[in-house]
């Protein structure tokens, strides 16, 4: 049976500040749970309504009922089993040949999605500013599916990243060359930025290249993409090009 503080403590997870206090974070769903078992990431504890399903005899797993489930979990809809996990010292690593830039991104449905595209796409890093919403959110880590276990996530001061990089530095414009047609530098980083203002100022002056997504509708009145969705867009053509 859970305590009440065990259950205060684990509520207290979907904010960041409670992430950074007690060095934990949450993940829900033996599904993503098991991408856990091969990854960086270790567990201090599993509360499941259904021990024998994950089969981990190796780690602590703590069974609880759906009313336990229902107080510690997240989601409006509980699915099985919540795993309590440390947080990971992510650091940057070398520039890859392609990267994705992150500035302001704030939806945590828009994060958890461009994570798993980079996985998707084999793409091991991602450089956000640090204003870019938290990778350990509880629904980021839903959304990416269980991919943040294989991309690293950075988070730095991204002026100075750009600046510094000897990566091409990519923005999207609207005025920026075609996709279709645009020829992919050797080495680059894909900046996106905020949902509703897009890139700031000063990241914006160290674009040294700039693609736009061309409508091919009638009526041409779609003002933008999504985030996500301009991401994958652009990357599926980088990706095409490069072959």
């Amino acid at each position: 049976m859970l305590t009440a503080h065990t259950i205060k403590v684990l509520q207290s997870l979907d904010k960041k500040k409670f992430r950074q206090k007690y060095n934990l974070f949450l993940v829900e769903g033996n599904k993503i749970i098991c991408e856990l078992f091969n990854s960086k990431f270790k567990i201090k504890e599993i509360f499941s309504t259904d021990p024998q399903k994950l089969d981990r005899p190796d780690l602590p797993i703590t069974h609880i009922s759906e009313n336990e489930l229902k107080k510690i979990s997240m989601l409006q809809h509980p699915k099985d089993s919540v795993a309590v996990c440390y947080l990971d010292a992510q650091e940057k690593s070398e520039d890859k040949n392609i990267q994705l830039v992150l500035d302001g991104i704030q939806d945590p449905g828009n994060l958890g999605t461009i994570i798993r595209l980079a996985d998707w796409f084999g793409i091991e890093q991602i450089i956000c500013s640090e204003d870019t919403v938290d990778v350990y959110n509880p629904k980021v880590i839903m959304a990416t599916m269980g991919s943040f276990t294989r991309v690293n996530v950075v988070y730095t001061d991204l002026v100075k990243y750009l600046y510094e990089t000897g990566n091409v530095n990519i923005g999207t414009d609207m005025e920026g060359e075609n996709i279709y047609t645009f020829e992919k530098p050797e080495k680059l980083n894909l900046i996106l930025g905020n949902e509703g203002n897009g890139m700031r100022p000063e990241t914006e002056q160290l674009i040294q290249k700039s693609v736009m997504i061309p409508r091919f509708g009638k009526s041409q009145s779609t003002e933008s993409l999504n985030v996500s969705m301009a991401a994958g867009i652009i990357l599926g053509q980088l990706f095409r090009v490069g072959e």
